[in-house]
């Protein structure tokens, strides 16, 4: 087959398929969008034969904060996206974490091309708005959500089939009228390319983190997380007499804010832009535990990547995170601890936190189950082999 798959993100899993994909004979172009700024997957040309990457928005700035402005230019981005898929012509795409305005314009395009497609439906963003509406956020809030999840009901109609990442977004495609092209895998993360490495590596030495206690965070920081819980938790382990040295990996609005808390709080920052994705192994590896934040009105229908990358590091993970989240499932399958993303909870988090930095044996085997669950969950074939399986069956669907 002839496919596109583009990620509007550009995370590392996606990118893995699309190279499985190509190993197994089909012509892929991999598609994502450069104006979004996150950690990147392995988004280089290879010499894998039938693969190509390919980008849209190189000439758009978003800022997340101005709304209408963003709303324009996610339009514009679906725009770039149809023209993009009339030029490679696909005997079917799969789309995946599209802001609402893109996917609306890019399923009408694949429509009108009468171009099957798959939706790889990642976050329910209705859902999250109306909480953010409820939360008080912004008035506009609750109107934005009643929009856009007309808009993601409309897009998710028209889609050959929907792939899932957790049994409850299945309820909401009920509700849709959905469900009966629904297929559940969860996400993953790429074993060969986030592997573990020495506490004390070439990356931690060039930012002085080599023989500092470490508490680590790296990827976005969006509406769903609190970043200041991030210092406030650097902040009680010092209460509690252990001074750690705090190092956000991240680029956008949080910045600022983390920025701001850590010098009014006295605890000692380390703040970096996101690293080039080949040196995600070592920056993971320089964290003593690494850090997975999510708040608990986006519990249920999001999932966050980077726990499953701070698997594959075989590093000991903390999760200020719902309890119900599948993230948190897997990272109590693997030994830590999972406590509420809120104030209350964090003396607990810090004392826990306290006690695998004076136990290298115990931060040593918390790190290799770890790795031992990721290896477990994470095998590549048995999910390529699940997506060809939908892209073929929706290759011969008639749009």
């Amino acid at each position: 087959m002839r496919i596109l798959v583009h990620d509007y993100s550009g995370h590392p899993f996606q990118a893995q398929l699309s190279r499985e994909l190509a190993y197994r004979g089909h012509e892929v172009v991999h598609s994502t969008c450069s104006a979004y700024v996150s950690g990147k997957g392995n988004l280089a040309e290879d010499t894998i034969v039938g693969l190509r990457f390919v980008t849209i928005g190189d000439r758009v700035v978003l800022d997340k904060g101005a709304y209408f402005r963003r709303l324009f230019k996610e339009t514009r981005l679906g725009l770039e996206l149809a023209l993009q898929v009339r030029r490679e012509k696909p005997d079917v795409a799969m789309l995946a974490n599209l802001p609402i305005p893109t996917l609306v314009v890019a399923a009408s395009a694949l429509k009108a091309l009468r171009i099957p497609w798959v939706l790889w439906h990642q976050d329910i963003t209705a859902v999250a708005l109306k909480s953010f509406a409820a939360a008080g956020v912004s008035r506009l809030m609750g109107v934005a959500a009643r929009v856009f999840e007309r808009g993601e009901k409309w897009s998710a109609r028209r889609a050959s089939a929907i792939v899932v990442i957790a049994d409850s977004f299945v309820r909401v495609h009920r509700e849709w009228g959905t469900a009966d092209k629904v297929t559940v895998i969860p996400n993953w993360a790429p074993l060969d390319e986030i592997l573990p490495v020495a506490r004390a590596n070439a990356w931690s030495q060039e930012h002085g983190l080599t023989g500092v206690r470490t508490v680590l965070y790296s990827g976005t920081i969006g509406l769903k997380h609190n970043p200041v819980l991030l210092v406030r938790l650097a902040e009680t382990l010092r209460e509690q007499g252990e001074r750690v040295r705090l190092v956000v990996v991240n680029d956008g609005p949080a910045v600022p804010v983390i920025k701001e808390a850590a010098a009014a709080r006295g605890v000692d920052l380390t703040l970096l832009p996101f690293q080039p994705y080949e040196r995600l192994p070592e920056v993971l590896g320089a964290g003593d535990v690494l850090v997975v934040l999510l708040t608990a009105d986006a519990g249920e229908f999001s999932v966050p990547s980077k726990t499953l990358s701070y698997l594959c590091a075989g590093r000991p993970v903390l999760g200020l995170m719902p309890t119900d989240n599948l993230a948190a499932k897997l990272l109590r399958r693997a030994g830590s601890p999972v406590f509420a993303p809120e104030e209350a909870s964090l003396s607990e988090a810090a004392t826990w936190v306290r006690e695998v930095l004076n136990d290298p044996a115990r931060a040593e085997s918390l790190g290799k189950e770890s790795r031992a669950l990721a290896e477990r969950e994470f095998a590549l074939e048995g999910c390529a082999s699940q997506f060809e399986e939908i892209l073929r069956a929706a290759g011969r669907a008639v749009p």
